[in-house]
């Protein structure tokens, strides 16, 4: 027989297992962070073609963002994206709809949308953020690129 404390105590823990989930991910949610490349980044890696087929040209630095047509939150990150593209010399933006690149979408890891990734002037792929980022975290992850490239 099962003590009336049974059900109680799962229902506690399932809370509190949701509640640290929910922390853990609100933490993450729209944070930029860095991309681990094993060596260096060469213009061959599979990634830079996939940028390339899908807009991303060499020389200048890129943001890329996955979004689709019933994603809320993709609305407001294109207008952060549009008005940091408008605000700061030398960044390009590159919308992409992962209906139409779903091949693209899966070759670069994205698995839900907002993703926003941050491309060097070299093509290559430096910070990522999934979800709405911060205005100033997006501004962060853009600096130094922009700094070396004005050198």
């Amino acid at each position: 027989m099962q003590s009336p404390l049974t059900g109680v105590v799962v229902v506690v823990v399932v809370l509190a297992a949701a509640s640290l989930f929910g922390w853990w991910r609100r933490r993450r949610d729209g944070r930029f962070r860095p991309v681990d490349a094993p060596g260096d980044q060469a213009a061959s890696d599979p990634a830079a073609a996939v940028l390339a087929a899908l807009g991303v040209r060499p020389g200048e630095v890129t943001m890329v963002q996955f979004s689709a047509p019933v994603c809320a939150p993709c609305r407001a990150t294109r207008r952060l994206l549009e008005e940091i593209r408008a605000s700061v010399h030398g960044v390009q933006l590159v919308e992409v709809g992962v209906e139409e690149h779903l091949d693209a979408a899966r070759q670069l890891d994205v698995w839900r949308t907002p993703t926003v990734l941050v491309v060097d002037a070299d093509g290559r792929i430096v910070q990522r953020a999934s979800g709405v980022p911060a205005r100033d975290d997006l501004r962060a992850a853009l600096a130094p690129l922009l700094a070396g490239a004005q050198r």
